[in-house]
């Protein structure tokens, strides 16, 4: 990075925090801290909404997800649209009806107390998880372009979120959510763009469509009916159905957002908003990630995209069986790219040989650096950012990944420190004042930012980022949202046998998510579909006594 990349990268982030921080430092009570006074009009509820789910994560491990695997992923969206619509005809009616603080309120006036705690106690459990996952993610950028160590990167970027949404609150976290937002579509298309120039005289769009057709990396529908395959129409109109309603109407991070609207209309505005956009949004993440692919196709890429294995690896024992590695695979990549120029039926057979020298990559990795990750997708955006765009334009990209890290790590905080106070604090500590409640949000805020720094510093890659997050979400998800389906539409089961229908739910879900027997996806189906019917089940027996 040149001076010029730190100087964008700085000044961005320095706006957004300190003009969010300088709107909003005051806060009279306790609504004005969680729901921002109830000011925020249809498209900063939108935009909001948008923001919390488009972390750092979008932005490093979408691409990097498309690159390897193609744009199947976007499947996972096909049922978010109709969530929405749910969302904005029975949950938000409710929600504003009460005029609740948090999801979880809603819960007990429908059930018990016991019914909301130990919801309110699954979402934490959950998005506090998640919160240190979205702390890990920019971390992992700051390592590569300076060479610090990612745990103390963790820390400082941890603490930088903590600060402007201790001081700010929810006002906070809107504000910045929109220069957030802003900042990362211009970042993107921009990338975008300049992918397209980089390519060889006579490759244009269509043509790296060919290429990337050919390799199989556009084949977005599978309509094969496969419990273990994740990413199918199937699993992505109902598992995702599922995971976008309870991610949407029941987690505190989304739900907090559109409850800060002027109104039921402009709460349902911005979920339609993000409905409309989110999908497309998402497509076209994936389709930079496929551009990139194709990028390198004609331009040598790396034997592994992650620096810091690379480099371990070649001061090990196995150094120089990886640089001869490293020697056959880019007479491979020449040898793919004059197949792609000629169309070369041997094409194949070279992506295949690729694919395994790979692999072989990592074995050496792991053989000689367990401490590293091998896995790169992850790696693969922020590698291609730092070697091929030209000064200025890096900044301007990192800024889009931390603007990203900061809106969804600061919505998730702000959530966490609203579910704990709220639900857990104010319910069982009795009445204080309200500048009471607005201090020991801003304490539970710094809490839950510790919990997620300590969690991001134990944390590994995975798969990737963007599979962890939403496998986290998909282990309890299913079973709040059953909690909340029968709250709104079963009005014959009561709290005893909810509460009973969700605990054993949950120990069920999590018993399948360790035997791994079907995709992550329909966890969230089979969740929900669990909890109401042992809900009824339970109910029954209950009545019959």
């Amino acid at each position: 990075m040149e001076f010029l990349d730190w100087i964008i990268l700085s000044v961005t982030l320095a706006f957004i925090v300190l003009y969010g921080v300088w709107k909003n430092n005051s806060h009279k009570n306790i609504n004005e801290y969680i729901k921002g006074g109830n000011q925020a009009g249809w498209w900063t509820v939108g935009l909001s909404v948008m923001a919390t789910q488009a972390s750092a994560i979008t932005f490093l491990s979408t691409p990097g997800q498309a690159y390897h695997d193609g744009m199947g992923f976007v499947q996972f969206y096909f049922g978010l649209p109709f969530a929405m619509l749910l969302i904005c005809l029975f949950f938000i009616p409710v929600y504003h009806k009460l005029k609740v603080y948090t999801a979880y309120e809603f819960l007990e006036s429908r059930f018990n107390l016991s019914v909301r705690t130990l919801t309110a106690i699954l979402f934490l459990v959950q998005r506090g998880l998640a919160a240190g996952i979205t702390i890990y993610a920019p971390s992992i950028i700051l390592s590569v372009v300076l060479g610090w160590d990612l745990k103390l990167l963790v820390v400082l970027v941890g603490v930088l979120v903590i600060s402007y949404t201790m001081i700010g609150g929810t006002k906070a976290v809107n504000v910045t959510q929109k220069q957030q937002m802003f900042i990362i579509f211009l970042g993107m298309f921009i990338a975008f763009g300049f992918i397209l120039k980089r390519f060889p005289e006579g490759i244009g769009f269509s043509e790296a469509l060919s290429i990337a057709g050919n390799s199989g990396k556009l084949d977005i529908i599978n309509f094969e009916i496969d419990f273990n395959s994740r990413y199918t129409f199937w699993s992505g109109l109902t598992g995702g159905l599922f995971l976008a309603l309870s991610y949407f109407g029941t987690d505190q991070s989304q739900v907090q957002r559109y409850l800060s609207g002027k109104s039921i209309k402009e709460s349902q505005m911005g979920l339609i908003m993000n409905g409309v956009l989110k999908v497309p949004m998402q497509f076209f993440i994936l389709l930079v990630g496929v551009m990139v692919f194709v990028f390198y196709q004609f331009e040598p890429a790396p034997l592994h995209f992650n620096p810091k294995a690379v480099a371990a690896v070649k001061a090990s024992s196995k150094g120089s069986e990886f640089k001869a590695l490293e020697i056959e695979n880019l007479k491979v990549q020449n040898q793919i790219k004059m197949a792609l120029l000629q169309d070369s039926e041997a094409l194949n057979q070279l992506s295949d040989l690729n694919l395994k020298q790979r692999e072989t990559a990592k074995e050496l990795i792991a053989q000689v650096a367990p401490e590293q990750e091998v896995n790169d997708k992850d790696y693969v955006f922020i590698s291609f950012i730092l070697k091929y765009l030209p000064s200025g334009l890096i900044g301007l990209l990192l800024a889009v990944i931390f603007s990203a890290a900061m809106s969804s790590t600061a919505s998730e905080l702000n959530a966490l420190a609203a579910t704990t106070t709220v639900d857990l604090y104010q319910r069982n500590i009795g009445e204080r004042s309200e500048q009471h409640y607005v201090k020991a949000s801003k304490g539970f805020t710094l809490v839950w930012g510790l919990i997620a720094i300590l969690f991001a510093s134990v944390g590994n890659l995975f798969e990737n980022l963007i599979q962890l997050v939403n496998i986290i979400g998909s282990v309890f998800y299913g079973t709040i949202l059953g909690v909340f389906l029968i709250a709104i539409f079963i009005k014959e089961i009561k709290g005893k046998a909810v509460f009973w229908a969700a605990i054993i739910s949950e120990a069920l879900i999590i018993s399948l998510f360790f035997v791994d027997v079907v995709s992550y996806l329909w966890l969230n189906v089979i969740g929900a579909v669990l909890t109401v019917l042992l809900g009824y089940t339970i109910q029954k027996m209950v009545n019959e006594k």
